[in-house]
Order: C-alpha cells, then structure tokens, then sequence
C-alpha cells in the first residue's frame, strides 16, 4: 500500500489498518495500483481462456453448493451471476455505520486486487469509484455465517453494482439506481465468476473486524491513562511498575509496553510513591517508634492497583495477535476458486473465517477482563474502606442527603454482567445450505461481538474517568499531579464539572463516554507528553 496525505494505493499485499481507516472514515482517496489492475487483467485472460476449454469451473459453468452437480451452459454467464447476488441479497437487521460500510468494501476491493479472482479491472475500479465518490452500499449487519464467506453483506454490496439494493444517504438508505443516474454511472452487468468473487470471501468481518482491533488499542491506552490517575489520586506505589519486573523478570511484549506507559504516564509525578522512598520511610518509623502499618500499605496494593501491566497487558497481546491476523486475511485472497498462472484451478475454502473468527472471539474475552478491571478501580475510589480515606460514593458534602457516585455505579457493574453473557461465536457452527456449508466460523457473529464489549467498556471507562477527577478535586492533589494526568483531568473537567451535589447524572456519563469513543483523553495524553504512547 503506498499513501499519502491525499490518497490510499490499494495493490492487494500491503493495505494495512490505518490505512484502511483513512479510506473508512475520513474518506481519503484510493486507487487500484496498476500493477494491481495488470495482474487482474492477466488472470482474467487466463480465465477467460480456461472457460473456452469447456474445463468445469464451480460457481462459473456450474451451480452452487449442493447445486455443484448441475451444469450451466456458458451462455448464461450474466444470468447466473446476477441471481446469485440477488438470492443472497438476504441480510437483516440494523444496518452498519457508514464508516464500517467503507470498510468492508475497502477489504473486499483490496482482497480482488490481490489478482487471483479473475475479475476484469473494470470490476475493481468501480469499487474504488464508488469509494471515493462516498457511494455507501446499505448494509445489513445479520445474515453471516463466515463460510462461505460472508455471502449475504457481501451480497448487498455486489446488489448495488448491478444498480440494484441500497445506498446509505445520510439519514437512511435510498435506491441505488437513483444515486448511480445522479452521478452519471451505469450499473454494471456481472461477467463469468464475480458474482461469486464479490460476495465469497471474509471482507465484512475483516473490515469490521480492523476497525474495532484499532479502536481497541486506543481503549487499551486510555485505560491506562484513567489507572495512572487514579494511582496517582490514590497516592500509590511505583514500585509495580518498575522495568526490571516486566522487562528481565517476566518479559511478555503487552506487559512490558503497559509498565513503561504507566511509567510514562506519571512522569514527574509529585503524587505517587517511590519504593526507595518508602523503604526510608518504614526505617524512620521504626526508629522512632510509630506505627508503619500504613506505610506498607503503599507496598501491597490491591490487584486492581498493582497487577495492572499484568492484565492489561495481556489484553495487549491479545491486541498484537488479532491485529497480525487481520492484517495477513486484509491482504488474502479469500475467495473461491482461486487461479494462478500456470497451476491447476485452487477448488478450496479460503473464504472460511475461522481466523478471523477465533481473533476476535479472543479480543472479546480480553476486552470482557478491562472492563472488569476499571469497574473494580472505580469501586475502590468509590467504597470508603478501599479508597485510603476518601468518602463514601465521592460525596463532597451532606452525606446521606446526597449519594454522589452511588447510582452512576450501576450502568457499570451491569455492562460487566452484559460483556460476560457474550460468549464465544466461533464454537457455534450450525450446518447449511444442504451440510455443504457443514462447519461454519460465525466469524461476522464474533466481530460484532467484540465491537458491544469495546462499546460497552467506554462507559465503564467513563464512570471511572469521572470518580477519578473527583477523587482529586477532593484530595486537593491537583498541584502534584503528572503532567498527563493534569491534562487528563482538565479534559475531563473542560466537559463535566465537579459533583458538588447531586444531579442527572445520565449526561456526564454519555458525555465522556463519546469522548472516549473519539479517543480523545489518548490524544490529550500524548500532547501532554509530547509523545506517543505504546
């Protein structure tokens, strides 16, 4: 993939995440390189060629499925491929946003450039058209069962090709055919076998599934900005977080990268304590005789406070390996057949989803432990015997007759409930389409999965974001916090003010929340400390 600041270059090896995003949300231009189309049309040639040879072709010059055994005659290329499209065009349900639409169309246009499918260049530069001139195909987000592929959303985009279907417009979905004649565009009439390339692959639960990786990875670094301030809030110990723990003594990369942000994060911290500091402080104390169980309090913090490059961590790696993955099926060709130039016609099943499928299974169960890690931070800024002598639900004054933090907790410890009743897709083959389709990957089922958590964990952060810019306000600790955690506070106090008394506390909730969604306390956070984190 080559990309500037004004266009993506799709080639079918090199498209990347970022790269992606840049087409699925901020509408960056694309291109199908040439090389790219040269070795489409190449292949369709060689096709093309192989089709006159009377050699049976599945899905081309025969049936579908169970239906393999039925032949086609040749002449009947556009019918048969147009009715496979519309017979699948089946999806329902709520539609995908806008930006995972683009998405899905991106892989799907990027896995064709790869140039085994024996599309026809014309076919692969409609999709970049219909990209770049922001022609969104409507489409439904159930009907998946990740083998073969993801037939019935990849349906709804070939639909639209052929000037059938719908188009999201802004508000909803319209007809393509008017949106098409508004441009000027003709559909296109589907040649031999892509019909079948449009739809049979793993585009819609990789392209989702890229997005909500990427989105993940933020969420994982703005749980680590909220857990630095809340230590820091808490006056808490460095000593978890030292290298020689995580970089010599147990050296996973996802822990290793969580310690060195926290350090990072609480750089120049007046608030937290240092062990060294802490060992001279036991030592003073014995001498003179004063009590220092309070003290090694500072030594042994709860899990929640001291295993935090442990778990999040691991969510990390976790992170690391879904994104490799979908990074090598972005650059796949996952469709069936396939052909190469000189070799024999690949009958196989590459549009079988079950890598995706087990990734995304696993970011669910990994995104599922942070919120479950920043709910139980949350409660111990919140539960007057955890909170090393805050008050009770942050109440700043009358107690009892206002009950702060109490009700905001709930949304939070219910999501976390929600995020463990969503239990793993991939284990969930059912057989269709006549048992030909008899081990399926739910792969779309997974990745949509995956997004609810990713989704529900951003008030779960959000709860946490607020009880911890309270937690300073009322420690008056302001004045010695890092400098990240300064500008983590003044984000959070630029939207929300503080709970001096009770009020409708829906807002504050759904406000930070969306600036979680946007990444936005990452984004302060690396300003803060004029670099990126891990």
């Amino acid at each position: 993939m080559t990309t500037n600041e004004n266009i993506v270059v799709l080639d079918g090896d090199t498209l990347d995440i970022p790269g992606l995003r840049r087409i699925a949300e901020d509408d960056t231009a694309c291109e199908v390189s040439p090389s790219a189309l040269a070795r489409a049309g190449k292949s369709r040639a060689m096709f093309e060629d192989i089709v006159r040879q009377d050699i049976p072709v599945y899905g081309v010059t025969t049936g579908y499925g169970e239906m393999i055994y039925m032949l086609v005659d040749p002449s009947k290329e556009v019918e048969l491929q147009t009715n496979l499209v519309r017979s699948h065009s089946a999806g329902v349900g709520p539609l995908f946003a806008r930006d995972e639409s683009r998405a899905i169309v991106t892989a799907r246009l990027n896995a064709l450039a790869k140039g085994h499918s024996a599309v026809r260049p014309e076919l692969l530069e409609r999709l970049a058209l219909y990209l770049n001139l922001g022609i969104t195909p409507a489409i439904p987000e159930i009907g998946s069962l990740g083998a073969s592929g993801d037939l019935a959303p990849l349906s709804h985009i070939a639909s639209t090709v052929i000037g059938e279907g719908y188009v999201l417009d802004g508000t909803g979905k319209v007809p393509t055919g008017q949106v098409l004649r508004k441009h000027g565009i003709e559909p296109l009439e589907l040649r031999f076998k892509e019909g079948l390339a449009l739809i049979n692959g793993t585009s819609a639960m990789t392209g989702v599934g890229a997005l909500v990786a990427d989105r993940a990875m933020t969420q994982v670094r703005q749980a680590e900005i909220v857990t630095a301030l809340v230590i820091e809030a808490l006056r808490g110990s460095m000593s978890p977080f030292q290298p020689e723990g995580h970089d010599i003594a147990r050296p996973h990369q996802g822990q290793i990268d969580t310690a060195a942000n926290l350090r990072a994060l609480m750089r120049g911290s007046l608030s937290t304590v240092e062990h060294s500091e802490l060992r001279k402080e036991v030592a003073a104390g014995k001498e003179s005789g004063k009590d220092v169980t309070r003290t090694k309090v500072y030594l042994q913090k709860a899990y929640s406070l001291r295993a935090i490059p442990q778990i999040l961590g691991s969510v990390r790696d976790t992170l690391y390996h879904a994104i490799n993955k979908i990074g090598i099926e972005l650059n796949s060709a996952n469709d069936n057949p396939l052909f190469f130039e000189g070799e024999e016609i690949f009958h196989g099943a590459n549009f079988h989803g079950q890598p995706v499928a087990f990734v995304m299974d696993f970011l669910t169960i990994a995104l599922t432990q942070l919120g479950v890690l920043s709910e139980r931070q949350s409660n111990r800024l919140l539960n007057r015997h955890l909170s090393y002598g805050l008050p009770e639900f942050l109440v700043t004054g009358d107690p009892g007759l206002n009950s702060g933090f109490a009700g905001a907790q709930y949304p939070a410890t219910a999501l976390i409930a929600e995020n463990r009743t969503i239990g793993p897709a991939s284990t969930q083959s059912v057989p269709s389409n006549g048992d030909n389709q008899d081990v399926v990957s739910m792969g779309l089922i997974s990745t949509r999965n995956a997004r609810r958590v990713l989704r529900n964990n951003d008030t779960i952060l959000a709860l946490e974001y607020l009880a911890a810019a309270q937690a300073v306000d009322i420690s008056k600790r302001y004045g010695d916090l890092s400098p990240v955690a300064k500008a983590t506070y003044d984000h959070v106090r630029s939207m929300v003010p503080t709970l001096d008394r009770d009020r409708y506390m829906a807002d504050d909730l759904e406000t930070i929340t969306a600036a979680l969604s946007r990444g936005e306390f990452a984004a302060a956070a690396a300003s803060a400390q004029q670099s990126d984190l891990r």
